[in-house]
């Protein structure tokens, strides 16, 4: 009885193998309400995904090629990680940081799986009705007594601000499909999802996300129809008359250094920059902010006691170190870049993946803008969805194949 051939040398095994290990890797972003389970899928797409991390296909495989980029920034950032690790004086303690390696997996996973064949667009829609869902979940949340300032919708997270960082994403890929993309993709579900997320929001309460959300638009607008900023005078008018009292009292309060959680953020920031002046090159160590607050707090801040420091630059330089930071933004700087260089290859507006570019640019953006005054990098949740944005610009067809795509789609044989 001849032997049979190793499981690598079958194409049609490693297919169904990767067709599983696509669906895992979406699951595990369309199941962030129960994190576990995320992270099973996660774990169960690593495991399928086999096929694309032998040694034989290492060399070949297009996701990766294009993920190389990434390759520099994700080393320093990680290696560095485990530098501050050695080097804090707690190791143990902060040795449960390296758990996020495991969430390294969403980036790399991305350009390896979905391909140049339309996945990742379908994803992102997916992704885009899944926040949604989780918008009319936090809205019947208004039905069990939830909403006033004490008790805040958060739909099926522990958290407002896990929802609010969760829909700020969604919100900005989905206003990017319905600027850029055909009117024949502007299918009602997208502008129902449109309002349940922008109205979910405003629900929240969570003025973090209302600034990056207003500053990303207002900068989107400025680049493509700069006339039109001069509404905003107008729209800011229509909001205060408009909106209920509640909302716009929460978003008077942003200027308001009197505001208890205002100065506290302040408070946190002096403390922050304490801790980064005394250890600038390894931090104070990860995972050590909460458990060291104290000696660095401000006699006046109105808490004793903070789990971070409620913004993701002074975090991440706090508790690692300057160099950390750096490395983050260098990750950061070469997703937005790649997305942009991307869509201008694949010919602005009229490329086929103009609004995930754009969209992921503008993501990226307004969850930066957010992370200035909540620590958003360490929301789990937050974070997963932040890291498949960062893989989007690396996914679909470089610019020579959108060309080649759109002359088979416009060519008279293409539609035998």
């Amino acid at each position: 009885m001849a032997p049979s051939p190793p499981l690598s040398a079958d194409p049609a095994r490693e297919e169904s193998w990767l067709r599983w290990a696509r669906r895992f890797y979406a699951l595990h972003l369309l199941t962030l309400f129960g994190l576990a389970i995320s992270n099973a899928f996660l774990g169960a797409a690593l495991i399928a995904s086999w096929p694309v991390f032998r040694p034989t296909a290492w060399g070949s495989s297009l996701g990766r090629i294009r993920l190389q980029p990434m390759f520099a920034p994700l080393a320093a950032y990680y290696l560095w990680l485990g530098a501050a690790v050695v080097a804090s004086p707690l190791p143990r303690e902060s040795a449960g940081s390296l758990g996020e390696i495991f969430l390294l997996s969403t980036l790399l996973l991305a350009p390896l799986l979905l391909g140049t064949e339309g996945r990742h667009r379908r994803l992102a829609d997916q992704v885009i009705a899944s926040g949604a869902i989780l918008a009319f979940w936090a809205l019947g949340q208004y039905l069990q007594g939830y909403g006033g300032i004490d008790q805040r919708i958060r739909g099926p997270f522990s958290h407002w601000m896990t929802l609010a960082g969760v829909l700020l994403i969604c919100d900005l890929l989905l206003i990017a499909q319905l600027t850029l993309e055909a009117a024949s993709r502007r299918s009602a579900w997208r502008w129902v999802a449109l309002a349940a997320i922008n109205v979910a929001l405003l629900g929240s309460l969570t003025r973090n996300a209302w600034l990056a959300l207003g500053l990303t638009l207002i900068g989107f607008v400025g680049v493509r129809r700069p006339r039109r900023l001069l509404a905003l005078p107008l729209i800011a008018v229509l909001f205060f008359l408009i909106a209920p009292k509640p909302i716009v009292s929460r978003a008077l309060s942003m200027a308001n250094l009197r505001d208890p959680s205002n100065y506290d953020r302040l408070c946190m920031a002096d403390a922050g920059l304490h801790m980064i002046a005394e250890h600038p090159l390894f931090g104070i160590g990860p995972d050590l902010v909460q458990s060291r607050y104290t000696p660095y707090r401000d006699p006046t801040a109105p808490r004793y006691w903070v789990p971070h420091l409620h913004d993701t630059f002074l975090e991440i330089a706090a508790e690692r170190g300057l160099p950390a930071l750096a490395a983050y933004f260098w990750l950061m700087a070469v997703a937005i870049r790649t997305g942009w260089r991307r869509y201008r290859e694949q010919g602005g507006d009229a490329g086929p993946d103009a609004a995930l570019h754009v969209g992921a640019i503008l993501a990226l953006v307004g969850f930066n803008v957010a992370g200035l005054f909540e620590y958003n990098w360490g929301d789990t949740e937050v974070q997963r969805l932040a890291l498949f944005v960062l893989a989007l610009p690396f996914c679909g067809p470089d610019g020579q194949e959108a060309g080649d795509e759109k002359k088979l789609a416009s060519s008279p044989d293409s539609s035998s």
